[in-house]
Parts: C-alpha cells; structure tokens; sequence
C-alpha cells in the first residue's frame, strides 16, 4: 500500500512527543484511507515467533459505542470519540493457522517442523493461558497503533478500565478470545496532558 498523500506526517520521534491522551475529540469522522494506513503501520509490528496474535474491531456505530462504554464503566471518550479500536488477541486462531507465520524464507522442511514444534509447545496449555500470553504480546501493537495514529495527527486514549466479557458480548467475538484494550480515536479537541515521565537516566542503566 502506498503512503503518498497530501496528509503530513510525523517521524516517530515527533509522533511519540506529540501524542497525549486525549478524552475530548471533535466530531469528525475518519477517513477510511487513514485507517488503513495506521493498520499498514501496525500490522509490521513484532511478536515472538511472528504469531501475530492481535485482531482489531474499528467501532463507529453509535449504539454499537453506547454498550461499550457501559461495558467501559461510562468513559466519556468512548462515545465521545468517532471511533473506539477494540484490541483483542486470538491464540486459538493462531494455532489453527500456525503454517501462516512461517517465513516462507525458510526450507519447507523447517518450516513444517517449526510449525509442528509450535503446535505442540502450546497443546497443554488452556485456553486462558495462551491468551494472556497473547495480550502480552498484543500491547506491542498497541504501541505502533498509538504512535502511527499520533503521527497522522489523530488522538487516542488507550483504556484498561472496562469489562471484558461484556464488550465480547457487545462485538460478538469468541469467548476465549483476551481483550488488553479499547482505544479511542480521533481529531483531538482539547490539548491534553503535557508529558510527565521519568528521566532516561532513572529508567536506564549501562552495565
């Protein structure tokens, strides 16, 4: 997909230092073509052995806002946003589909071994325990979408604070499926938050 477009953009640099979380947005629907290429940006995120375990539901339906902001305990930027991205991990899928994140680099010999060694490292485990392992990996794509949104202009708030059964309910998603968060998105209408962070040097050491 093409990044040419008369939208200017910010390195990530700019983008990490212009992103706040913002919980008032302007009403003013998103471009479907700017999704897309805040998706194409995600989707090169990394995760342990490529499983790619992250799924995204972009909600912009009204009534479909309202459940998960009741299921989000009323966080006004739920439906105050034009949309709310709902993160959520599959496993299950994964391991239905684990010839897919085999490089096709590797020999196809490699390849069905690595497949099959992958399938069987993960069959005692439940259904809970791969996606929580999922949702650790999950949280890697919700920091490329948080960045790759901010260098589009658009605000986000990422949210912890919901139920988790109920917007499964409220998307119809799978039950065993682990949801990390919800993220709303848009034109912000308020200036946020100014950065209040640790410096490097009380989060960094140099052995």
């Amino acid at each position: 997909m093409s990044f040419e477009t008369e939208t200017q953009t910010l390195d990530v640099a700019a983008a990490a230092a212009a992103r706040r979380s913002i919980r008032v947005y302007r009403q003013e629907p998103i471009p479907r073509e700017d999704l897309e290429r805040i998706f194409e940006i995600v989707r090169l995120a990394p995760s342990a052995f490529n499983v790619q375990p992250w799924r995204f539901v972009v909600v912009t339906d009204p009534e479909l806002k309202a459940k998960l902001g009741a299921a989000a305990n009323g966080q006004k930027q739920v439906t105050g946003a034009p949309a709310v991205i709902v993160l959520y991990t599959d496993m299950k899928q994964v391991l239905d589909n684990v010839d897919d994140i085999m490089h096709p680099g590797i020999p196809a010999d490699k390849r069905a071994a690595g497949a099959a060694g992958f399938r069987e490292s993960w069959s005692q485990k439940t259904d809970a325990e791969r996606e929580q392992w999922g949702a650790s990996q999950g949280y890697i794509a919700l920091g490329y979408l948080l960045l790759a949104a901010s260098s589009l202009g658009y605000g986000t708030s990422p949210m912890l604070g919901f139920d988790p059964a109920k917007v499964k309910a409220a998307l119809g998603l799978p039950s065993h499926v682990a949801v990390p968060a919800l993220v709303a998105i848009g034109r912000p209408d308020e200036e946020g938050f100014t950065h209040h962070r640790h410096p490097v040097d009380r989060i960094v050491a140099y052995r």
